[in-house]
């Protein structure tokens, strides 16, 4: 048995002897590529020895080395080089950049701006030996391809090598490697992977090669889309604003209520539209956006109409009345189109236009669509002050602050311009919502609402027993309800400065949720199913059991919109709930006619135009009006609000779906062809006009 095992021992010693020297220059090349990687994580991340980013790029330079193998010999030497040169390039690169925004460099951005005339004459500054030590390990690979050059190594090769064995076996332990990370990989990981806007979580995760290489698929989407359908798409463009520039405007009595004033657009991020009125213990979860809806024109079916762009997709959908993109994320992948908006509308009305986050400027690459969507000026993170280990709330500085400091800048505005428009985006109010990890000394701001629950038993002694029950407590719903809470108490402050300051007599303020809060339903099930007497969940089949199902959880995904203003005149003009469906496309046109300005390409409605006929389309697809929800994918439809409208036995139509269906086709196809194709640039001039006497006798 001894000897058996001494046996298999040399053998295997010899065979790996004999891989060892026969396969120098893949090994070294991934070696080589191996240690570039973790020196650029290291340099930039800090993470060395993270194992997933590592096991990751390892698989990646396996495969890309595994195809050497179909080269001969004697030219493998250049197939790998080639390779290094790639890899090398790819952390310089992104070496710099990284010193420059604290991200990593996308194809797309450097295409558009160029890195060197991007940072300008503090290149020379900042730029040190690490950023191009990685040029030694091409240096080092062909030194050591001289040398095997010299020797018999190739001749060696050529004669022992079999290049189909080898790539086989080779591409298997490269395939192995990468199943480890499919497997670990979460579901935010893989979102996140998608999206592709938080770079510096992509390469922290899966590594700078796949990183890097998904980031070359997603800037190519768009210049391949755009090579396709030209013709049709100018076609149905044209078609579909002919019959919109044809139709006749009507006024209605909100029209022109707003002309002239001010506007400020407050994004709220991720605030739930039940929220609204919502109370636990007496105690209400958004006491700010609850004296708003009273005091303002509160919409309370109101619809973000998102795709994976989420709070990118929002802001583009409420500035240009267009829906997300079909393929990619318009704020990264078309951010070089000409766009219709409000900033870039008001401004050519002579209104100053600003845009203010407390997160970095490149996030969702605002930095490039900000301007492009007609914001002359960005107030985010390095325009505030900003301490890492006592402002900090999640994501970055924390709402209070923010809106503190927001103050003397919106006072200068003011008083420098005659009208202006900007946007307030929120921050604290993000995924993973009062997360513990978070700094302590902030976390405790959460810690104000109150949501256990109080219950009364009957012990084993028979006597009546007070139960207090923390029922939420650690729950991702419990802590969303913690979070949101502080958000709107950031909200207060702000409003409650806005009331007490001297100005914003004309201005107004349109407050919006983002987007849902993305909880899974099964995390609503404690709040619709939880039993308040005796601490229990109801089970299906219990009268009091709540079906919270996949439609219901789509239906509750609306948010809030709040058109407000201090000013008491138009205040009371406004002042009302309005309870159609309404979408994110129809922000720009329902303000327009407030406003007087034009919103000549918008895809939604003015909303007191369309009232009750309103129709929200989703970009998956779906769509949702007074009367249903229907679900895209699975061809079904949800009825709403039949016992309000006093018919429990309402019947839909298939006439009336299919209609709906092909009206959200068109939708989709017409905002999705403008944005790849660029044609409100390039066709929008070319669209004739309709007369009405036209379109009665057409």
């Amino acid at each position: 048995m001894k000897r058996k095992i001494i046996s298999v021992l040399k053998r295997t010693r010899k065979k790996f002897s004999k891989y060892l020297s026969t396969n120098r220059l893949f090994l070294t090349f991934v070696i080589f590529g191996l240690v570039e990687t973790i020196l650029l994580r290291n340099f930039t991340l800090g993470n060395t020895w993270d194992t997933k980013p590592l096991i990751c790029d390892l698989a990646l330079l396996i495969l890309i080395g595994a195809f050497g193998y179909f080269v001969k010999p004697k030219k493998q030497f250049n197939y790998y080089f080639i390779w290094m040169i790639i890899v090398t390039t790819m952390c310089v690169v992104n070496s710099i950049y990284y010193v420059f925004y604290t991200s990593y460099a996308s194809f797309s951005l450097l295409a558009a701006l160029g890195l060197v005339g991007e940072v300008g004459d503090s290149l020379t500054e900042k730029i040190k030996f690490v950023d191009f030590m990685y040029v030694i390990f091409p240096l080092v690979y062909a030194i050591i391809h001289t040398k095997l050059k010299k020797g018999s190594y190739y001749y060696f090769v050529a004669k022992v090598e079999n290049s189909k064995k080898m790539f086989s076996s080779t591409i298997l332990a490269g395939i192995i490697l990468l199943a480890f990370t499919l497997v670990t990989m979460t579901g935010t990981d893989a979102s996140r992977l998608i999206k592709q806007w938080d770079r510096v979580y992509i390469v922290q995760r899966f590594g700078i090669i796949l990183y890097q290489g998904n980031d070359l698929v997603q800037s190519l989407t768009p210049r391949i889309n755009s090579l396709f359908g030209y013709d049709e798409a100018v076609k149905n463009f044209k078609e579909f604003y002919t019959e919109k520039f044809s139709q006749e405007k009507k006024a209605n009595k909100y029209t022109g209520t707003l002309e002239g004033m001010n506007v400020i657009f407050v994004h709220m991020e991720s605030i739930h539209g039940y929220l609204v009125g919502m109370e636990i213990n007496d105690q209400e979860i958004t006491p700010t956006l609850n004296k708003l809806s009273k005091e303002g024109m509160y919409f309370s079916n109101f619809y973000p109409q998102i795709s994976v762009g989420t709070s990118s997709d929002t802001e583009f959908t409420i500035n240009t009345s267009l829906m997300p993109a079909s393929s990619g994320i318009v704020f990264t992948q078309y951010f070089n189109r000409s766009y219709d908006s409000v900033p870039k509308i008001l401004s050519e009305k002579g209104y100053y236009t600003f845009s203010s986050h407390a997160n970095g400027v490149e996030m969702w690459n605002r930095n490039n669509m900000h301007p492009s969507l007609g914001y002359q000026e960005m107030y985010f993170q390095d325009s505030f002050d900003y301490n890492e280990k006592t402002d900090r709330l999640g994501l970055g500085l924390n709402d209070v602050a923010f809106f503190y400091q927001l103050q003397a800048k919106l006072e200068k505005i003011e008083t420098e311009h005659t009208n202006y428009m900007g946007t307030l985006i929120q921050l604290s109010n993000h995924s993973p919502y009062a997360a513990t990890d978070w700094h302590p000394e902030m976390y405790n701001a959460f810690g104000e609402l109150d949501l256990t629950n109080t219950y009364t038993i009957v012990n084993e002694d028979g006597e009546e027993e007070e139960i207090t029950d923390d029922y939420l407590d650690g729950t991702k719903l419990g802590n969303y309800l913690i979070s949101a809470h502080y958000g709107d108490m950031a909200l207060g402050t702000f409003i409650e400065y806005v009331e007490n300051s001297p100005y914003y007599e004309n201005t107004v303020f349109v407050f919006y949720g983002d987007h849902d809060a993305r909880l899974d339903k099964k995390e609503y099930q404690y709040y619709y199913n939880y039993n308040t007497e005796t601490g229990e969940v109801y089970e299906k089949g219990d009268p009091e059991y709540v079906d919270y199902n996949n439609f219901t959880h789509e239906v509750n995904k609306k948010t809030p919109l709040i058109i407000w203003t201090k000013n008491n005149k138009i205040a009371r003009k406004i002042r009302k709930t309005n309870d159609n469906v309404m979408g994110m496309y129809d922000v720009m046109p329902t303000l327009a006619n407030m406003m007087n300005f034009e919103a000549k390409y918008a895809l939604g409605h003015d909303i007191y135009d369309i009232g009750a006929d309103n129709v929200v389309t989703f970009p998956n697809g779906n769509f949702i009006t007074n009367k249903v929800y229907y679900n895209n994918a699975s061809g079904k439809y949800l009825i709403l609000n039949s016992e309000e409208n006093n018919n429990t036995d309402m019947i839909i139509s298939e006439d009336y779906i299919s209609n709906l269906k092909a009206y959200t086709e068109r939708i989709l196809n017409v905002s999705n062809d403008i944005v790849v194709h660029d044609l409100i640039k390039k066709e929008g001039a070319n669209i004739p006009v309709v007369e009405e006497s036209e379109v009665q006798n057409g």
